[in-house]
């Protein structure tokens, strides 16, 4: 009865003005509130300061500086195997699999398409036919930087507007079509052994979405979809290694890997409610 009611009120509740209202007040500079609020959600969520390079919590003006911290160096090893595909995001595993005739698999019955994901780009989700998935929810507690898995060069951004729903496993089981439907920013890689598609997936507070090229993202949003190209050389090309920062999220969400048919195989531990760390290893490249 409680998880029906929780649900109904995401149906009825003005996300997008509560999520940016909710933003506002991240940004502010509070002093003294500022610092008290950081320290409850430290002790709420029994979040690790230690790892942070600046562990103070009264060193960060706002709540939004704070939950994007940097991490201490070397609290995050990327693993230096070229055949390693590693973790984007400290987060838990939501789903993985298969790509099956096009649908990616939610949770509890439902599927979502690929196509829809990826801003309705069918020769894009065509790249991605027969391959595999994963999707990693990034709790409140989490090191909220993603990072890239492997090697890549950017061919291209897509911001795809939507609603603002919860992305927490319980939304997951019940709201239809979840990360198809929300507002999410997708950036495609082309690497050495294929394409990977790494989709950031907005929600209820997620105050912003930035990517290290592009800076803020979203807000503001928009009524259409909106796609950024990038050459493959020069100047202007974005090329990332392995483990570097590509986009960070401000408050909690979602992160949703694509690899093509025949590149990867998961590591064995990877399966649903799996805790992951951004640097460890995430799936194996497959031998040709």
């Amino acid at each position: 009865m409680l998880d029906n009611l929780k649900i109904g009120l995401q149906y009825c509740t003005p996300k997008h003005a509560l999520t940016r209202l909710v933003g506002k007040i991240a940004a502010f500079e509070g002093g003294k509130f500022t610092t008290a609020i950081i320290r409850w959600f430290i002790n709420q969520y029994k979040i690790d300061m230690s790892e942070a390079r600046n562990p103070d919590p009264a060193a960060y003006p706002t709540f939004n500086q704070f939950f994007v911290r940097e991490l201490k160096d070397g609290a995050r090893p990327i693993n230096g195997d070229d055949n390693i595909i590693s973790h984007p995001a400290d987060a838990c595993v939501s789903q993985l699999g298969p790509i099956k005739e096009g649908r990616l698999f939610q949770a509890k019955g439902h599927y979502f398409d690929a196509c829809e994901l990826l801003g309705g780009d069918k020769a894009l989700a065509e790249e991605f036919i027969d391959g595999e998935f994963a999707t990693l929810y990034l709790s409140p507690r989490d090191y909220h930087r993603v990072h890239m898995p492997c090697d890549g060069t950017l061919r291209q951004m897509i911001y795809v507007p939507g609603d603002l729903f919860s992305v927490n496993p319980l939304t997951a089981e019940n709201v239809p079509n979840l990360f198809a439907r929300n507002e999410r920013v997708v950036c495609i890689f082309d690497t050495e052994h294929g394409p990977v598609a790494q989709v950031l997936v907005g929600a209820t507070i997620v105050g912003s979405i930035e990517t290290v090229w592009a800076g803020t993202v979203t807000p503001p949003t928009g009524p259409a979809v909106r796609r950024w190209d990038y050459p493959a050389t020069g100047d202007s090309a974005v090329v990332l290694k392995k483990g570097e920062e590509m986009g960070r999220f401000k408050l909690g969400s979602t992160v949703i890997n694509l690899f093509p048919k025949d590149m990867i195989h998961f590591v064995e531990d990877m399966k649903p409610l799996q805790s992951t760390r951004m640097g460890q290893p995430y799936a194996e490249l497959q031998k040709s």
